[in-house]
């Protein structure tokens, strides 16, 4: 059956009407999973071996049938791995309905269906007797429920309502704990993905508004792949503390609490951001551990096992504080039962009371802008970018419309002697301030909807970053292109657009490590997987392979086999044409090795001369490695197979692009010689 949905177009800004399978939403969920990841994490995999096999050889010491309760069983890994050391029953409990039934398809191939119970319900649902799920409690818990914050995806819940309901009192558990680390450090690059900073403008200092500055911020972890953020860029103002361990193997609380970690300042500075990571050892003993710390903090960085699913925490504190070296800090950890939030007292503020919720937003512009959003509003290299643009085209008598979400750009314009701003979100006191946060519509979509306004303005300068909150695509930003159709008829026939044109470029790539998020695994320690891999590509055919998805590049690194090639171009000067725009072209393979996909970036075209990139911020270097923009992300279009290039020039990467001006979408192909990839 297949029914109609209205989906927000974040191209076009229309609400298209679309008709969709009812098995949409369930291919998506498959195919953007992290399931291939967790298969590939061999660390992982064997860690939680070696902890299951001990676990079955104590209860078999004792004398006892070993059962074994899986809890978010996945493909059932951890269930067969149970079996194979041993253990006479296993109990595997999967909510998701399409993975429990790859888990009962990969079960019985391996041979163990006799062995294994699958049961598609939330622990929480699952029931212990004659006539329940289970005919009986088990003995040994095996769980993977942890997500980068450790305790996300509902752990200590399920835990909790595990040991009251479904395991004995003295069963064993894998993994056997978890510790939470964190360290204290002073980072401007990071404190900028938190707080907007102060920005020269012509000689006036624009001040952020003291309500942003005073806010706690977003209390969402911010979770990146913390081995990217070179260690330079921090400053460690006291040691990694041991914050707090949870024991799986007693009985599990949800309850909120708070755990204080005492240390001597290393250094003066100003503390700014916490960072977090965990470890779980899979024994009593602490003999089996996997942990998350960053690769920077191993010995040798180059054992690091680079993983997806489960990466490091970074915390912002509610405010930036001065500490001097040798001063007793008390680094405070809360937590509920989803997430986990960081405070920092001085040793003489015995009165000050640790908060019993999370903090929260109350100046709304950590609800309009991300992270990265902060970071870029923040990055003085791109505003100069910005401001030199504008200078080189205002005039006294430029009456400028801003399209954008949550754009600097009318403060600009009204500093650098613009005569009106659409709409100038500022005030003169105290030099000049943030007064108001923008709406997140546009002028321009306003102006759309009430056609009397019409008439009443002539538009001089239309200017746009642009970014929109809704953009997750880089052709996404788009949306300015027919924002700029749209209110053509209040344009002055002279205006100028800024920026002028937009060019999305590609570049072939292969991944250091990414790759393993859509490699098919086949076998994992021993056991066919392969039914999970044709469930995922099935979910990835339906619609996914033959699209690109965004992700953050500077977090995973790549090397360039192809040089940087521009591949459509967008004249904003112009309206949205009704004619689909088409390019197709070969570009030379330069680099030698595995070919796993094509990164895609914007280039907007500010000026003549003045060019701001979204991708790639460097010339590729000779090796091919690349840097790339950390504040927007970039589209990756991955192949179904990996190819090795030689790089002798006789290889080409085909491509064929076609934008669709009626629905934004760009439709993409690529060919390796004469293969389709």
């Amino acid at each position: 059956m297949k029914t109609f949905c209205g989906r927000a177009n974040p191209t076009t800004g229309a609400l298209d009407w679309v008709e969709e399978s009812e098995e949409y939403d369930y291919h998506q969920e498959i195919a953007r999973s992290c399931y291939a990841d967790m298969l590939h994490d061999k660390d992982r995999n064997e860690k939680y071996y070696q902890g299951i096999r001990a676990a079955v050889s104590r209860v078999k010491a004792r004398g006892e049938r070993v059962v074994v309760l899986d809890i978010g069983t996945g493909t059932g890994l951890l269930s067969m791995m149970a079996v194979t050391a041993g253990a006479d029953y296993c109990y595997a409990i999967e909510v998701f309905k399409p993975m429990a039934q790859a888990a009962t398809c990969i079960v019985e191939r391996n041979g163990f269906s006799d062995k294994i119970k699958v049961i598609n319900k939330h622990s929480t649902e699952v029931t212990v007797g004659p006539d329940g799920d289970m005919q009986e409690r088990a003995n040994i818990l095996v769980t993977e429920l942890f997500d980068t914050e450790l305790i996300g995806e509902g752990a200590l819940p399920s835990y909790e309502h595990a040991h009251m309901h479904l395991v004995q009192a003295d069963c064993e558990a894998v993994p056997h704990r978890a510790t939470v680390y964190a360290q204290l450090v002073e980072s401007d690059m990071l404190w900028k993905w938190s707080q907007l900073q102060p920005i020269e403008v012509d000689g006036n200092k624009l001040l952020p508004p003291p309500a942003v500055v005073k806010c706690a911020g977003a209390p969402s972890v911010c979770d990146i792949q913390l081995s990217q953020v070179p260690p330079e860029s921090f400053t460690p103002l006291g040691p990694i503390c041991t914050m707090f361990r949870v024991d799986f193997s007693k009985p599990v609380s949800s309850a909120a609490q708070s755990y204080t970690a005492q240390f001597k300042a290393q250094t003066s500075g100003r503390a700014q951001v916490v960072l977090s990571w965990w470890d779980i050892d899979m024994d009593p003993d602490g003999n089996i551990v996997c942990t998350m710390a960053p690769s920077w903090n191993y010995s040798d960085p180059h054992t690091y096992p680079w993983r997806d699913h489960w990466m490091q925490s970074v915390y912002f504190l509610p405010a930036e504080e001065n500490v001097s070296e040798g001063e007793e800090l008390n680094l405070i950890v809360s937590h509920d039962d989803y997430s986990l939030w960081y405070s920092l007292t001085h040793s003489e503020q015995n009165d000050v009371k640790v908060a019993p919720f999370r903090p929260c937003c109350t100046c709304q512009a950590h609800l309009v802008w991300t992270r990265p959003r902060f970071g870029e509003l923040n990055d003085e290299q791109r505003t100069e970018s910005y401001v030199n643009a504008l200078r080189s085209i205002l005039k006294p008598d430029s009456v400028c419309l801003s399209v954008s979400d949550g754009s600097l750009l009318p403060i600009f314009a009204h500093l650098l002697g613009s005569k009106k701003v659409r709409r100038p979100f500022f005030s003169e006191s105290q030099g000049s301030q943030i007064s108001e946060l923008p709406s997140p519509y546009t002028d321009s979509c306003l102006l759309r909807q009430h056609p009397k306004l019409h008439g009443k303005f002539q538009i001089s300068v239309l200017m746009g970053e642009p970014y929109f909150s809704t953009s997750l695509l880089p052709w996404h930003s788009l949306f300015f292109w027919y924002c700029r159709t749209a209110v053509a008829q209040l344009l002055h026939p002279s205006a100028t657009i800024l920026p002028r044109a937009a060019t999305l470029y590609i570049i072939a790539v292969e991944f250091q490590d990414l790759w393993r998020i859509r490699a098919a695994c086949g076998t994992c320690e021993g056991f066919d997987v392969s039914p999970m891999d044709e469930m995922i590509q099935r979910s990835l055919d339906y619609r996914e392979s033959l699209e690109a998805e965004p992700h953050p590049l500077w977090e995973y690194p790549c090397r360039a086999l192809t040089k940087p090639r521009p591949v459509l171009t967008f004249d904003f000067t112009q309206c949205v044409p009704e004619q689909p725009v088409n390019s197709d072209g070969t570009v030379a393979f330069t680099g030698r090795g595995h070919c796993h996909g094509v990164a895609l970036w914007m280039e907007y075209q500010l000026t003549e001369d003045i060019t701001v990139s979204m991708g790639l911020t460097k010339p590729v270097r000779e090796e091919g490695a690349c840097e790339w923009n950390p504040h927007r992300k970039q589209g990756v279009f991955f192949f179904r197979s990996v190819r090795e290039t030689s790089g002798d020039g006789r290889e080409d990467l085909s491509y064929n692009l076609t934008f669709d001006p009626h629905t934004g979408d760009i439709k993409m192909n690529f060919s390796l010689s004469n293969d389709t990839l």
